[in-house]
């Protein structure tokens, strides 16, 4: 499977893609980039004279970049009754990522079994600083029964 593929099989909008591109998939994890624009709407209100991006977001981003891809080409060919939820983070934030920021994330599987992929995640900045990392993991679960 590309990455164009992997790409796009991801189940978000353009507003709520943190995805810019894959730099490496395997059956053991990703790397990948994205790049915050200045004009993100959360921006405007987090906070307000000195805006940072949300921890959520940075969640986020890695939640995209190292378990859905990941996830995605585990399963070559994703049903499209299933969905992707995340079941468990535990994230540890180290420094702060501003508009503008480009950050790469790179992924290591722990497991995938009964459903549920997790995975060691790392984020860094530009300068090659670790800016968040920590263990996130998800599962599929089918639209009819959830």
């Amino acid at each position: 499977m590309t990455t164009p593929e992997i790409l796009d099989k991801l189940p978000y909008g353009k507003s709520f893609l943190f995805v810019d591109e894959l730099l490496h998939i395997d059956e053991n994890g990703a790397k990948g980039t994205y790049t915050y624009v200045k004009d993100l709407p959360f921006y405007k209100g987090h906070f307000k004279n000195h805006p940072v991006t949300p921890a959520v977001i940075l969640t986020e981003t890695m939640a995209q970049i190292g378990l859905v891809c990941l996830g995605i080409y585990l399963l070559k060919d994703i049903d499209q009754n299933i969905s992707i939820a995340m079941t468990s983070n535990t994230i540890d934030f180290l420094k702060p990522v501003y508009p503008g920021e480009q950050v790469t994330v790179t992924s290591e599987k722990v497991y995938f079994r009964f459903n549920k992929l997790s995975c060691k995640v790392k984020m860094e900045n530009a300068a090659g600083e670790t800016v968040c990392k920590g263990n996130i993991s998800g599962m599929l679960i089918s639209k009819e029964n959830g």
